[in-house]
């Protein structure tokens, strides 16, 4: 990577890290927090009030993603961050539940995830897009982990209002990133966008190999966050208490970003992509198996964190390889607009996660959600078996 592809990798990856950090410190402590709230005795409240970020983030990443193509990158995420900003202060304010789930949704409609990678795509070569975006992949990872270690300290310091409050001040760090950090958009973005919305989505929407990268993040990440509805229950179960998961998270996180980097991009420059891609696909379905297997039984925590650390050591490559093959074989002049429909169904992918995951446990047990899960993995397997590896630049 050349230095100014190394400073829009770090620069655009500490924007995603900041404004992630500030959502991931509520979600271990927002169920139990949000009772203190008038109105926060209503479980369908405040379940709502933890997806609506989801929902509205997935309905605006398609119009910021596009809006990126024709009024700029670095314009569009301002905007975004300043959404954002907006909507954590009136959720540190918020006096109720029904406060709190407005200021969730107006965080949400600050969507500004296609812009980021579109600038990315646009500020790097092709030969290294991908490790562009698991630098990117990477920094979001462990800030999940760090966020599970912090968050039950900062709660007892700051509260929830006062963490809402920090994820105010972390988005105006953001913002700041963006002026003076990040490096200017080239010039040759400007000179292509001149599609309209209606042309750029005809574009993206009949585009097979975006197809399948579409129905890939959408269950990917479904089946990530159904996951988390049942997965703590288990380790509870295991015989480790909830403070302590961490200890089971952080390895496995960590510990998968040393797989990935010692296979993916080795791989990859070996024209190995379309493999490994599969490949990590199949490892998520049989993780779903495996866990499957022990919800029916008296699982452990040894064989839990073998299960989690195999799942992120596929879900890593897939978060990182699939973003890079959007923008590569995206049309140059409608990129923001296909990583806009990306990310869009990336976000609808976690609220049809945490919707169905928790209804399904609640009807059919956690045995019903990692079945459904495998299922979902399968079927994403045979949808991308068809896949072609897109040719570096």
């Amino acid at each position: 990577m050349t230095a100014q592809e190394r400073r829009s990798s770090a620069s655009l990856a500490l924007i995603f890290a900041l404004r992630m950090l500030g959502l991931f410190l509520v979600l271990p402590v927002f169920s139990l927090e949000a009772r203190k709230y008038p109105g926060g005795d209503d479980p369908a409240l405040v379940g709502l009030a933890m997806g609506i970020y989801g929902l509205t983030q997935g309905l605006l990443q398609l119009p910021f993603g596009a809006a990126s193509d024709r009024f700029g990158r670095k314009r569009v995420m301002v905007i975004g961050l300043v959404i954002f900003a907006v909507g954590s202060a009136m959720a540190a304010l918020a006096p109720t539940m029904a406060w709190l789930l407005a200021g969730r949704a107006l965080q949400g409609a600050g969507a500004i995830s296609a812009a980021v990678s579109a600038l990315l795509a646009d500020q790097t070569r092709d030969i290294v897009r991908t490790k562009a975006m698991a630098i990117v992949g990477a920094s979001i990872g462990l800030v999940f982990s760090v966020s599970l270690v912090l968050s039950p300290l900062l709660n007892t310091l700051l509260g929830l209002s006062g963490m809402f409050a920090l994820t105010f001040v972390l988005a105006l760090a953001g913002i700041a990133v963006v002026l003076w950090w990040v490096p200017a958009e080239p010039a040759k973005h400007a000179e292509q966008a001149v599609v309209s919305l209606s042309e750029s989505l005809a574009a993206v929407l009949r585009h097979p190999a975006l197809l399948r990268l579409y129905f890939g993040v959408f269950v990917l990440h479904a089946v990530q966050l159904a996951m988390w509805v049942a997965l703590p229950t288990l380790l509870v179960q295991a015989g480790l208490i909830k403070d302590h998961h961490w200890w089971v998270y952080l390895p496995a996180v960590l510990g998968s970003f040393v797989v990935m980097g010692a296979t993916l991009f080795p791989l990859e420059r070996r024209g190995y992509l379309r493999a490994v891609f599969l490949s990590s696909v199949g490892l998520i379905a049989v993780v779903q198996l495996g866990l499957l297997g022990v919800a029916s039984s008296a699982p452990t925590v040894m064989v839990l964190a073998v299960l989690l650390f195999v799942f992120f050591c596929g879900f890593n490559v897939l978060e990182a390889s699939q973003p890079s093959m959007a923008s590569r074989v995206a049309p140059g002049n409608a990129r923001g607009a296909a990583l806009g429909v990306y990310n869009s169904l990336q976000s609808l992918g976690l609220f049809t996660g945490g919707a169905l995951g928790g209804w399904l446990v609640k009807s059919a047990g956690p045995q019903a959600l990692f079945g459904t899960c495998a299922v979902a993995m399968v079927a994403w397997l045979v949808v991308a078996w068809p896949m072609k590896a897109p040719k570096a630049g």
